[in-house]
């Protein structure tokens, strides 16, 4: 397993390139700004990048997914459903990316929007278990992503609610990639360590070990993050149908 984390301050994100290096097959996940970092990453470890994923459309930052597929010669993958104008390739709820000894497993995790997905992967070098869990702005380090393009708030977090039972049912030693960290404007309470485990955060994180639905419902419409400035914009552009400022 080869794995590299990619921490943007400008915007507050975080990115993931990660593979099989026996088999010299790589996915990056989240991709921000210039694509050099990752495909250079890439040559350096000796690795192909067969897949680039975007958790989500996003509304904080333009994505450089389908630059980087097109720059690859990968496939751009997103949820099956994600309203998107422009061909991908979809997956749903239990499908499976190989990555030579490593596997992908995608969960379909809405809430914080719509289409959001979170990765389990497993690498079978090391045993048939899950590693981790790359988790986009759905769960991340000390609080959940707030709930977006919902009929209004108390319907996202409760479509919210049912993703994170499913988080909660994986097991306690999984490590947590998130897709954001502290000065993210996706979160209330993000810590600054830009990795956890699900055990940790069921103990720690406010929002996350919560068991009663109603009073979650109730929690995540509260003092909701504002969203970024032109989210709309920016998630019309990641959906392409809207271009690019240049």
């Amino acid at each position: 397993m080869i794995l590299r984390q990619f921490l943007h301050a400008s915007p507050v994100a975080a990115s993931y390139l990660f593979g099989c290096g026996g088999r010299a097959a790589a996915a990056v996940v989240d991709p921000v700004g210039d694509i050099g970092p990752y495909l250079r990453t890439a040559e350096e470890t000796g690795m192909r990048i067969l897949y680039v994923i975007d958790t989500h459309l996003h509304a904080d930052h333009i994505s450089s997914g389908r630059e980087l597929a097109e720059a690859a010669g990968a496939p751009y993958v997103l949820f099956a459903e994600a309203k998107a104008a422009f061909p991908f390739h979809g997956v749903r709820d239990g499908d499976f990316l190989e990555l030579g000894n490593v596997a992908i497993r995608v969960l379909h995790t809405p809430g914080h929007t719509p289409e959001h997905i979170s990765l389990l992967v497993t690498d079978r070098t090391r045993a048939d278990e899950p590693w981790f869990v790359l988790t986009g702005h759905t769960l991340m380090v000390g609080d959940l992503g707030r709930t977006e393009l919902a009929t209004n708030a108390e319907e996202g977090a409760r479509v919210l609610f049912r993703s994170v039972q499913r988080l909660k049912a994986l097991p306690d030693y999984l490590e947590i990639l998130p897709g954001a960290y502290s000065g993210s404007v996706c979160g209330r309470s993000l810590s600054g360590k830009p990795t956890s485990t699900i055990g940790f955060e069921k103990r720690h994180n406010k929002a996350f070990r919560i068991e009663n639905e109603e009073v979650f419902v109730r929690a995540m419409v509260t003092d909701i993050p504002p969203p970024p400035a032109q989210a709309a914009e920016i998630r019309a552009v990641n959906s392409g149908l809207k271009a690019a400022a240049e």
